[in-house]
């Protein structure tokens, strides 16, 4: 989250429907039930190192000789929960915190350690990152309304807060650009810098206690190298960090999200599988992007191994592989969709318009997208669509949307798709409410 969290299924902030309608509710799925399963736990994974879970979001809290060396601190609201999990295991006052990476989910729920400390009289910690975390946050401050709206859309719940000023970030003093080693109560922390989810990643290897802290370069479903909602994403070195981390060789594996992983095969097996499936994605959409192939084409025929779409772990609830495609395509291939007319297109609302009174009236494509949910309900979408942006007053277009995209929803499996068919739902919904209203009142 930024990115990730979201609120729980039947969380009141769902968009109530009318008696008629169905109201898409939970936008994380199945997800929700993978990274809520360590909630409210502080696991032990080796001597004196937990894994401590504030909400649904990991904390790697490691107790040294000379303090706490925690890797992420949650949200800023589940502060207090991690404090409080904190000290259910040790009282050890806190040395260090290392961001992961500057996700707002893991890099803003000091507030309370801080106040604790000074209570204590105990020194403020040092803050470690990579050097592209300082930039991170600048755009953060510089894109607050934008994500807000984001991260409402993709969870389905309100805006929540976003840091907008200097003063809302706990700014690292320490920062690196490839390696950096860490001494710390006569132990060693090894820092190492990946591009994957982010480009400010760091996963940490400390080798006394063969235990990995990585961040949300494991998640526990397909790696969130897509998001369509948010800048670029690295899957071709995504998959180089997983046989880095796998190389060192470690017994214990904390993620950002799920469960931790234990046992040095289980964690070799789990991460060459993960790399094999984004080295696939990249490998279909750069042979595809050679062969002169459209966009929509190389995301339409892009087909996961059953190997590897069939292993728990890889499942596309968080991100999907199309979107990892999508991505893929970016990267390498700029933003345009190989539709000459879309290069600078008219506004979607007047080609709406146009294709509406071609096909006899919104109503009729309206009409069209409803006969073919059944059948075909990625085209029934698409229908559904441009009948509100032809006709963003009628009322059987608005039915429409509301139906395609409901069903759309309850078949998605992606965090990241359902936050997406969720606010066209619930859109047209509020939008037949208003015209109900508007109706009722004359």
């Amino acid at each position: 989250m930024n990115d990730h969290f979201a609120d729980p299924p039947g969380h009141a902030a769902d968009t109530p429907a009318p008696a008629e309608h169905r109201t898409p509710s939970g936008t994380m799925g199945r997800l929700f039930e993978v990274w809520a399963e360590p909630k409210g736990r502080a696991i032990e994974v080796a001597p004196r190192t937990w894994q401590v879970t504030a909400g649904v979001v990991n904390v790697a809290v490691i107790e040294t000789d000379e303090g706490l060396v925690l890797v992420d601190t949650a949200m800023r609201h589940d502060g207090p929960e991690l404090l409080r999990l904190i000290r259910t295991v040790t009282d050890a006052p806190l040395h260090t915190v290392v961001y992961s990476h500057a996700h707002i989910d893991h890099a803003f729920g000091h507030g309370p350690l801080l106040a604790e400390a000074a209570e204590r009289g105990d020194p403020p910690p040092r803050i470690v990152a990579h050097r592209a975390v300082l930039d991170r946050f600048r755009r953060y401050i510089r894109t607050a309304d934008l994500n807000t709206t984001v991260n409402a859309r993709q969870s389905g719940g309100p805006r929540t807060w976003w840091p907008r000023h200097d003063t809302d970030i706990f700014w690292p003093d320490t920062v690196y650009d490839d390696t950096l080693t860490l001494r710390i109560g006569g132990e060693e922390f090894h820092l190492h810098h990946a591009r994957a989810e982010t480009d400010d990643a760091t996963w940490v290897w400390i080798p006394g206690r063969r235990v990995v802290c990585v961040g949300d370069l494991w998640n526990g479903v397909c790696p969130n190298a897509g998001n369509p909602q948010k800048v670029q994403r690295y899957a071709d070195e995504w998959a180089d960090a997983f046989d880095r981390i796998a190389a060192v060789g470690p017994d214990a594996l904390i993620p950002g999200h799920s469960m931790p992983i234990l046992g040095a095969a289980t964690i070799r097996e789990r991460l060459g599988n993960a790399a094999e499936l984004l080295r696939h994605i990249v490998a279909h959409t750069l042979d595809a992007l050679n062969a002169g192939r459209r966009p929509d084409t190389i995301l339409d025929t892009l087909r996961i191994p059953p190997r590897l779409a069939d292993l728990p772990y890889l499942q596309p609830l968080h991100d999907r592989p199309e979107f990892i495609a999508a991505n893929v395509i970016r990267l390498n291939g700029g933003w345009w969709n190989g539709y000459a007319a879309d290069l600078l297109p008219t506004p979607r609302e007047q080609l709406a318009a146009v294709l509406a009174e071609l096909a006899g009236g919104a109503d009729t494509l309206a009409a069209k997208a409803r006969d073919l949910i059944g059948d075909d309900l990625q085209l029934a979408c698409h229908l559904a669509e441009l009948a509100v942006l032809a006709a963003p007053d009628n009322t059987g277009a608005h039915e429409a949307a509301v139906e395609a995209f409901t069903r759309r929803f309850d078949a998605e499996t992606s965090f990241m798709g359902r936050g997406i068919y969720r606010i066209a739902a619930t859109t047209s919904q509020e939008a037949l409410r208003t015209l109900t209203t508007t109706k009722d009142s004359r």
